[in-house]
């Protein structure tokens, strides 16, 4: 049971590894397309679709007829990987070994909808993702596996997207390998912070802040959906950053290679996109744009 591109590695693991998978869940196909006419199929659909693995899309999960649905599948075990829907006590009691939940945040941390965001905008160093049984609150059933990782200094919310993935679906791998002999313990009742989806109002720069926070949400909210700013009146997408040494009005550009004051020291934009544009690097902006030291970014 799994929507987006994330969840994909997690179903050729079990693909690969020779489980019989009797049906994959996903939500129903989206309008896409620019005019958005055009109904499309999850990533995660079009994978079972290339692998012959029968789709199924309900809208919900609440119907009685969906739950027969799904009991009547005789499943020993439901592996649930970003799957966008709530799963009613009906679904979660209905396999031999109920539902397991492979999560990417070291949780209680991070429970919710935008973990790999927020863990990066928060400035966490470390994350990981976890298989956990689930039940009927928020991400708060107990764990059985842990995989931890290392977020690096620059890297952005896609690129821990992509490792996170992997580590996923290797760890879920592994669980369903070992389904009669999982151990489940309990989450901390320490340390429980949500997730929350990530909000509009959250997307543009705030200067005034500290260079450690502009950084943080800059590469947090990369590649989507992208954490922006004015520069002369037009908006720009801010795609990659890092840190530079300097002060000055926040908002400022420092010098020809975009670093750019904040309220507390100073962030060297790496690749940004205009507007209708292609991502570019910091100089091919600054030259197409006009600007140049001493002119505000609002």
């Amino acid at each position: 049971m799994g929507t987006p591109d994330f969840s994909v590695p997690t179903l050729r693991a079990l693909h690969d590894a020779g489980h019989a998978i009797v049906a994959v869940y996903s939500q129903p196909p989206r309008p896409a397309g620019r005019r958005g006419l055009e109904l499309v199929p999850s990533p995660v659909a079009r994978e079972a679709e290339r692998l012959g693995i029968p789709v199924r899309t309900p809208v919900s999960l609440k119907s009685a007829e969906e739950h027969e649905a799904f009991r009547a599948l005789d499943a020993d075990v439901a592996v649930v990987v970003a799957y966008g829907l709530i799963l009613p006590p009906a679904i979660l009691e209905a396999p031999r070994f109920g539902c397991l939940n492979g999560h990417a945040s070291l949780l209680p941390r991070w429970r919710g909808a935008a973990p790999i965001q927020r863990a990066i905008m928060a400035g966490d160093r470390e994350t990981g993702t976890m298989v956990m049984q689930m039940e009927r609150g928020l991400d708060t059933g107990p764990v059985a596996l842990t995989a931890r990782l290392a977020i690096g200094a620059d890297e952005t919310a896609g690129e821990l997207h992509d490792r996170l993935s992997e580590a996923t679906a290797e760890l879920i791998a592994e669980a369903v390998d070992a389904l009669e002999s999982l151990s489940f313990t309990p989450q901390s009742e320490e340390g429980v912070c949500y997730a929350h989806k990530i909000d509009k109002s959250e997307t543009r720069i705030d200067w005034t802040l500290p260079a450690r926070e502009v950084h943080d949400r800059i590469r947090g909210l990369a590649p989507f959906p992208g954490a922006w700013t004015e520069a002369q009146g037009e908006r720009v997408k801010l795609l990659r950053s890092t840190f530079g040494e300097g002060q000055g009005e926040p908002g400022t550009i420092l010098d020809g290679d975009l670093l750019v004051a904040c309220g507390e020291g100073a962030v060297r934009l790496v690749a940004v996109q205009r507007a209708g544009g292609k991502p570019v690097a910091a100089h091919e902006f600054l030259r197409g744009a006009r600007l140049g030291v001493g002119d505000r970014l609002d």
